[in-house]
């Protein structure tokens, strides 16, 4: 995209955002969405603003779309796939397979696997730490974390966690962050020594999953689906700032230029909070998408956000499982785009 189209279309969105932050409103609809097909669970999406694409974890193997929805590649044997994470610089993506406790390692042109990097248990969520230049893979069972170095795609240090591992972010500063889902915390991380350094109480929060992080105000965005509530944290001292009721949230995006936080609520809404300045706030709405919608994924050079979904049905309660995952129908799995 030309520098003027890109300019041309930043001016609307801010103009957008401004009006609607005016009128309380965000501005963000549904455009359209993308069918994928198939049967099997999904968990995160993750944007490649600049090449266009997205990667959708989707059961046992990653879809790969253009924006425009236009399917682009699988990348197969991925059982129980969780998160995508991509090293851009070395042309190479990363993703963890919850089921087989490894990590795949892909070509990012040809989508054609690489190696297969033995990791903790379960591996879940998994991020890029562009100042380390190291791969995060976050442990669900063994509740720790492989952290991989890309050069070798040897896992090069285990960090134990002290409890079940969300989704991490990096200050690009040399500490990365990490909720703690089952002692209600963010665990932060010295990047050069991988040795714990902090641990941030969460104040009402239960269950954060997801996380996102405003590396110029250091801010740290905590989803708590546990009790559907959103946490603005102080990254330099876990201070908890200021809390907003939302959905039942399993994702935190992010957009640093709009100054958004969004949460995807697996009820069917998507939360929109303005970020004011470091210390103040603003909630917007929440905006309907579809239930089952709970991660995301927000494009930095579109601004635009990314939901999987699938039509589910019900499933009663017995006396094994109370609280039974609805049933996804086969051949519903799609991505919902939302825009300004």
């Amino acid at each position: 995209m030309k520098t003027l189209k890109k300019l041309s279309i930043l001016y609307a969105v801010l103009s957008f955002s401004f009006s609607a932050a005016a009128q309380q409103k965000s501005g963000l609809h549904i455009n359209r969405s993308f069918p994928i097909g198939g049967v099997g669970g999904w968990d995160y999406i993750t944007v490649d603003a600049e090449g266009n694409r997205l990667f959708v974890s989707h059961a046992t193997q990653v879809n790969i779309l253009s924006t425009s929805g236009d399917s682009l590649g699988v990348i197969s044997a991925t059982n129980g796939v969780h998160g995508i994470a991509l090293v851009k610089a070395m042309g190479k993506g990363y993703t963890s397979n919850g089921r087989a406790n490894t990590c795949t390692v892909f070509d990012l042109k040809t989508y054609k696997t690489l190696a297969t990097i033995p990791v903790g248990t379960n591996p879940d969520a998994i991020f890029y730490d562009n100042y380390s230049k190291k791969i995060y893979a976050f442990n669900g069972r063994s509740q720790d974390a492989s952290v991989i170095d890309p050069q070798t795609d040897k896992v090069v240090a285990t960090i134990a966690l002290g409890g079940k591992p969300e989704t991490g972010v990096s200050d690009d500063k040399g500490l990365v962050f990490v909720n703690s889902e089952t002692t209600n915390e963010v665990v932060v991380i010295n990047a050069n020594t991988f040795k714990i350094v902090h641990r941030y109480k969460l104040e009402d929060g239960e269950e954060p999953s997801g996380l996102a992080i405003d590396r110029n105000t250091n801010r740290l965005f905590v989803g708590c689906g546990g009790n559907q509530t959103l946490i603005i944290m102080d990254a330099a001292n876990g201070k908890n700032l200021v809390k907003y009721k939302i959905g039942d949230c399993d994702g935190v995006g992010f957009d640093p230029i709009l100054k958004m936080i969004y949460t995807s609520n697996g009820e069917g809404s998507l939360s929109v909070i303005k970020e004011i300045s470091a210390n103040k706030f603003e909630q917007l709405e929440n905006v309907t998408t579809e239930p089952s919608a709970r991660t995301i994924g927000v494009d930095l050079e579109t601004h635009k956000i990314y939901l999987p979904a699938a039509q589910t049905v019900a499933v009663p309660a017995t006396a094994a499982n109370m609280h039974p995952r609805p049933k996804q129908l086969p051949g519903t799995f799609h991505i919902i785009e939302l825009g300004f």
